[in-house]
């Protein structure tokens, strides 16, 4: 069984402060399973003053826009390279294929060149210059990074929209359930983990087709390619509104003060994918709340910038 470097605790709870300042990351996603991930990606871009995007990962992902996990990772990875096509703030920055599937087994790392990107990019970090791993998708390519080499838990921050809140009935959410593998890997790794749950937390940041045809579609093309992507995600938009959840972790390391959070234990993860808590354990920190107003209201603004 692989064994983690343990953090001080000291130095685990400064890690789990907001920064404060402007960091690197890299964003993994599973860009083709949902209509938010395209705009996570975007805002990551349009947030310069707040994250230095250096990388991007294509996450697994399987339902029935796919027809498997490599099948879901392959969409992403070409989506990816449709939003490289018509964003210029992009266009340097590598994107690399993620896992062809989940871990089939604890302890055992589904390797690929976003995983070997990973350790290599965090095992260049400085220790008080942490990278930040934004994952939105499955946490496959993270977990697989940590299970081949450890030692970048002392190197990376990992903030995660996963699971559904501590409080929640279960916890039985797309990201988190896809791999429970990975998923109690970095949960009870000891990595300094953000977690943003979905229900309960990131639900808040729904809009509607006419708030995007106000403020997003006549932003040139990135606004068009937004504006068509939640068009074309239903129907019949009648009373509808559609959350866009992923990005909750962009809008954390914006401004902490929209995406509320309280240090945790670190939850266990049943296996029938339901929380429960064991005070002994290390901390994380947790994600209670989003101020929908205020992340929608800056993603909009920079669109137009």
């Amino acid at each position: 069984m692989v064994e983690f470097p343990k953090l001080p605790q000291q130095k685990l709870l400064q890690r789990l402060e907001h920064p404060q300042r402007k960091v690197r990351m890299v964003l993994d996603t599973d860009t083709y399973n949902e209509i938010d991930d395209q705009f996570a990606v975007i805002y990551a871009l349009k947030s310069p003053e707040s994250v230095t995007v250096e990388a991007f990962y294509a996450a697994p992902f399987f339902n029935d826009l796919s027809e498997g996990a490599k099948d879901g990772m392959e969409k992403s990875y070409n989506e990816l390279l449709k939003i490289q096509s018509i964003m210029p703030e992009m266009t340097d920055i590598p994107i690399y294929r993620g896992s062809e599937g989940y871990l089939a087994e604890a302890g055992v790392p589904q390797e690929s060149e976003a995983a070997r990107n990973l350790v290599e990019r965090a095992m260049a970090a400085s220790e008080d210059d942490p990278l930040y791993v934004v994952a939105i998708g499955a946490i496959t390519n993270v977990a697989s990074a940590l299970l081949m080499e450890p030692r970048i838990i002392e190197k990376i921050v990992v903030v995660w929209l996963g699971g559904h809140a501590l409080h929640w009935h279960d916890t039985t959410e797309f990201n988190l359930a896809q791999d429970l593998h990975a998923s109690r890997t970095v949960l009870n790794s000891g990595v300094p983990l953000i977690l943003v749950p979905c229900a309960g937390v990131a639900s808040h940041l729904a809009t509607t087709l006419s708030e995007v045809e106000d403020y997003v579609r006549d932003k040139g093309p990135l606004g068009q390619y937004l504006y068509e992507t939640y068009r074309d995600c239903s129907n019949n938009h009648f009373g509808y509104s559609r959350v866009i959840w992923d990005i909750s972790t962009i809008a954390y390391l914006v401004d902490p003060s929209w995406i509320p959070s309280t240090l945790v234990h670190s939850p266990l993860l049943s296996e029938d994918f339901r929380w429960s808590v064991d005070h002994s354990r290390h901390f994380i920190r947790c994600a209670h709340y989003a101020h929908r107003d205020s992340v929608f209201k800056d993603f909009f603004q920079k669109l137009g910038e």
